[in-house]
């Protein structure tokens, strides 16, 4: 475990209509899909991450960000970064984006090899793709 920053890692992968999330464990070795948020208002979403910050004891929150081929921000991205941005004046916790370039493709990919497909892979895909999201950011930081 890090000793700069113990504790559960939250990662969002944020859509137009869900947004997924993931959990790491509390040595930040393993991420799992925890679940999906349906978008409703800024308002309604920023409370529910309050409420799964807290019930989960979370020290860190990484959100998803994804970028243009030629590494700048997308269109996505500017209003991620706008989104953020004003969660992060209620956030208790520090915020850190992390590309999430193809996590979505991956997601279906290992949705589909498990036997999930149509609606309820659907349903799933946005937890699975910030269960890469969150993985790909702990392997990065292990040691």
């Amino acid at each position: 475990m890090s000793a700069r920053y113990p504790g559960r890692v939250m990662a969002l992968d944020l859509g137009s209509k869900r947004i997924g999330v993931a959990i790491s464990d509390p040595t930040r070795t393993i991420a799992q899909s925890y679940g999906v948020v349906k978008r409703k208002s800024r308002e309604e979403d920023f409370a529910r991450y309050q409420q799964i910050l807290a019930e989960q004891k979370v020290t860190l929150l990484v959100v998803g960000l994804p970028t243009t081929s030629e590494g700048g921000d997308s269109d996505t991205a500017v209003w991620i970064r706008d989104y953020i941005a004003e969660f992060s004046l209620l956030c208790k916790v520090p915020i850190q984006f992390w590309d999430e370039s193809f996590t979505t493709v991956k997601a279906e990919e290992s949705l589909r090899q498990r036997g999930k497909r149509g609606k309820k892979a659907r349903q799933q895909v946005d937890a699975v793709a910030a269960a890469f999201i969150l993985q790909s950011y702990l392997d990065a930081h292990q040691g």
